[in-house]
């Protein structure tokens, strides 16, 4: 194959201004904790030494961006969160939302058959029942060793004080103006009289909120699923048009489950398994690309983005049609981990011609900006990586009178309709159709890497159906292409999710002639200027900020990095 051309500036500015150059890794001897908002990260450190373990340290900074970054963070969504204990043992808690009893597969289509735009994202019908306080305590309970009154405080603090607003943080309510002004309970929070957001300096206070928070610290998860913060959301819901019931509530169970495991040269990779398809569909994606000398063919050339998109194309067939819930599908999972499996689908990639995504058609075969993800590691070696979504950004638009929760719109994520794509325009199958109890099929891909039985990576991100490529191209940024840990969240990206055929590309992700090159293999690349739906990674990169430095005998020992995509994010050690 031809053509190494090459990117060497990296980052961008959520303006879409090019960066001269990323900064230097934050980096700390002790713990790092890595978030899309630096009052959450500031939480984080100030847990940690406490003498809170990281465990600890993920639960404080899941209640405190509840607060201070209600687009994304939450307690009226759900999510995932991947443990590796300082043993090396690893787990993974599914704390996903769950479709009511009363959701039916044709809930989102008209009488003809069709699907009803917006009925799955805007509403209290798009509202799964909600999984992070269930989650976080069973978190705490097994894995934490501090009290849940001390994590839940400064999270309390932030609500009932309120907190001075950055740009970052002004820009993101600008953002979600008129979807909070349609409802009431959230446009009194949000908004001011006057409809206008509140301006960068001004200080939001969130007294219910604030309510709520200490209510399920004194009380625990029995005040959301038993108690009047869930009964507050399920009358909203009936009188608003939506189906959720108080059973609901009090069936709703956190998963622990096996992650999913492969090996990438050499690294151990632990992920996410299904509900999400996001550490399966990594690892095969890194499977097939074990296959091609990436390092020599060169970060941004046309040999390796052919690669890259090849494989995705192959993967997200196979994540799209294949994979949902375990409890209602059998899932496929150790022939999509398997080496051979890999092998099969390099031997179909044709080396100088693009692949065609209808070919891969199976027989019968008829995620938002607004995630967020944070990486965490303690003194001890502690890590844990969490994703959790209200799903598009602010969720559903809906806030249960009194409660100061924000809903999610996490229903979308469910197969409407076969071949119908969804708010991403992920183009699924029966698999993850919708079903009462049934957990939405997810992109979230919180990853935890070591190697040498010692941590060694600890990244994710949000970005809808691009959490997967986002998460995907940091690991092989760091161990392909030797760049530093911030170089590896900041670097432009591409993405392939097998329909529509299309290749997606940051401004900057490839130049001029490897797009020429590209193009005429046969790739339809477009540019995505939308810079939200490019995700806002946290990454923690342990003994060195690059390969390189610690092959050289090792630098700081932690490294953290936050995306220069997120205006208020930031990396905090100790």
């Amino acid at each position: 194959m031809f053509g190494y051309a090459m990117v060497v500036t990296l980052g961008l500015c959520p303006a879409g201004i090019l960066r001269a150059a990323s900064p230097e890794p934050v980096k700390a001897e002790h713990g790092m904790v890595v978030t899309a908002q630096h009052l959450a990260s500031d939480v984080g450190v100030e847990i940690l030494k406490k003498g809170g373990n990281a465990v600890d340290a993920a639960v404080a900074v899941g209640y405190a961006l509840a607060v201070v970054y209600p687009s994304a963070g939450n307690i009226g969504g759900g999510g995932f969160m991947t443990i590796r204990l300082k043993d090396g043992r690893t787990t993974f808690l599914d704390f996903r939302e769950r479709a009511p009893q009363a959701a039916t597969k044709t809930m989102y289509l008209d009488d003809k058959g069709d699907v009803v735009k917006g009925l799955s994202t805007a509403g209290y019908l798009a509202v799964g029942v909600p999984g992070p306080v269930m989650g976080f305590e069973e978190a705490l309970t097994k894995y934490g060793t501090l009290e849940r009154k001390d994590l839940m405080a400064p999270a309390i603090r932030l609500a009932s004080e309120g907190f001075v607003l950055q740009q970052g943080d002004q820009a993101t309510f600008e953002n979600g103006a008129k979807k909070l002004a349609k409802d009431a309970a959230a446009a009194a929070v949000f908004l001011k009289p006057d409809g206008k957001t509140y301006a960068a300096g001004e200080t939001l206070r969130q007294p219910d909120l604030a309510a709520t928070l200490a209510s399920i610290s004194e009380k625990g998860p029995d005040a959301f699923y038993r108690g009047p913060i869930g009964d507050a959301i399920v009358k909203a819901s009936a009188d608003n048009g939506g189906v959720l019931a108080k059973q609901d509530f009090e069936n709703y169970k956190v998963r622990e489950l096996e992650p999913v495991k492969c090996n990438y040269r050499g690294y151990d990779i632990v992920s996410s398994p299904p509900p999400s398809s996001g550490g399966v569909i990594i690892c095969e994606i890194l499977n097939v690309l074990e296959g091609y000398p990436l390092s020599y063919l060169g970060y941004g050339s046309a040999d390796t983005v052919h690669a890259m998109i090849e494989a995705m194309r192959h993967a997200y067939v196979d994540r799209n049609t294949a994979l949902g819930d375990p409890d209602f599908v059998d899932n496929p999972v150790e022939k999509l981990l398997d080496k051979a499996y890999a092998q099969k689908i390099r031997d179909e990639i044709q080396p100088y011609r693009a692949g065609v995504s209808q070919d891969l058609m199976p027989k019968g075969f008829g995620e938002s900006t607004e995630t967020t993800h944070y990486s965490i590691i303690d003194d001890d070696g502690n890590a844990v990586a969490v994703t959790y979504t209200l799903n598009g950004s602010f969720g559903a638009g809906v806030m249960a009178p009194g409660t100061g929760i924000l809903l999610n719109n996490e229903m979308d994520d469910f197969t409407a309709k076969p071949g119908a794509p969804n708010l991403y325009g992920l183009v699924q199958g029966e698999a993850n159709a919708i079903a009462p109890g049934k957990t939405p099929l997810s992109s979230m891909s919180p990853t935890i890497i070591s190697k040498d039985g010692q941590p060694f990576m600890v990244i994710g991100s949000p970005g809808g159906a691009r959490i997967i490529t986002i998460t995907l191209e940091a690991i092989i940024n760091v161990i392909d292409h030797g760049m530093n840990i911030q170089e590896a969240v900041d670097a432009p990206r591409i993405h392939h999710q097998w329909l529509p055929d299309k290749v997606f590309m940051e401004p900057y992700a490839l130049s001029p002639d490897t797009r020429r090159i590209l193009a005429a293999m046969g790739h339809d690349i477009e540019i995505d200027e939308s810079w939200t739906i490019w995700g806002q990674a946290t990454g923690i990169l342990v003994g060195g900020e690059s390969l390189a430095e610690i092959d050289a005998g090792g630098g700081a020992r932690y490294n953290g990095a936050a995306d220069s995509r997120i205006e208020a994010g930031a990396a905090r050690g100790y």
